[in-house]
């Protein structure tokens, strides 16, 4: 699943990647929570890359919506063929369970500041809303979930956003997990489970408390 995540890029930088005609206004957050405005990049009626605020979660409580059943289930079927979006981000949190303790990390690409999370957005009681898709977990998120947020690469962009693209055999490829050698993760602190609490701090490696073990 994906319960958490930061935006803390150059505004001007998540226009050059996501190829937006200008630089987004958006809240830099480290803690970016469910129900709240989040920065979404769609493709409009005129195939050009707009960037809007949508609130999280489709509906009262769907934040996310599992990859491998996006194109049976009714709740997501259309949005999913049809309403394709990319949430700008900068990292995710996860939390491991063990020993009913559970531990947040901290996971990001290593080969780039700022990445793509896959979703999927609907109109629902005159409020713009959006999930965000999760996948299986790679060999890195593992030992810490089961589950991950479905990570877009940018070379995919176009054809991810295309709502022309509405074939759903096709769409299901990029439903996959984003390689493990190419992601780092790290113990981070526990202040992260509070949604109030926002700071950079909030993404470094933690250096006291309860850690869980190391995952290799």
């Amino acid at each position: 699943m994906c319960g958490r995540y930061a935006l803390h890029a150059n505004p001007e930088v998540i226009a050059l990647q996501f190829a937006l005609d200008s630089a987004p206004e958006f809240k830099t957050s480290y803690n970016v929570c469910p129900g709240t405005e989040v920065l979404v990049v769609r493709a409009n009626r005129e195939k050009k890359r707009v960037a809007r605020q949508y609130r999280w979660g489709l509906g009262n409580k769907l934040a996310n919506a599992r990859g491998e059943t996006l194109a049976q289930r009714p709740a997501f079927r259309d949005a999913f063929r049809r309403w394709r979006c990319l949430v700008p981000a900068s990292g995710f949190y996860e939390w491991q369970t063990r020993a009913g303790h559970k531990q947040p990390w901290y996971l990001r690409p290593t080969d780039a500041g700022l990445f793509g999370l896959a979703g999927i957005t609907a109109l629902w009681k005159g409020v713009h809303r959006v999930s965000l898709i999760t996948t299986a977990a790679n060999e890195l998120m593992q030992p810490i979930h089961d589950r991950m947020p479905l990570i877009v690469a940018p070379q995919d962009y176009a054809a991810w956003l295309d709502a022309e693209n509405q074939d759903t055999d096709a769409l299901m490829s990029f439903v996959r997990p984003y390689p493990a050698e190419r992601m780092a993760a790290r113990r981070v602190s526990m202040r992260v489970n509070q949604p109030e609490n926002d700071e950079p701090a909030l993404i470094e490696e933690a250096t006291s408390g309860p850690l869980q073990h190391d995952l290799l």
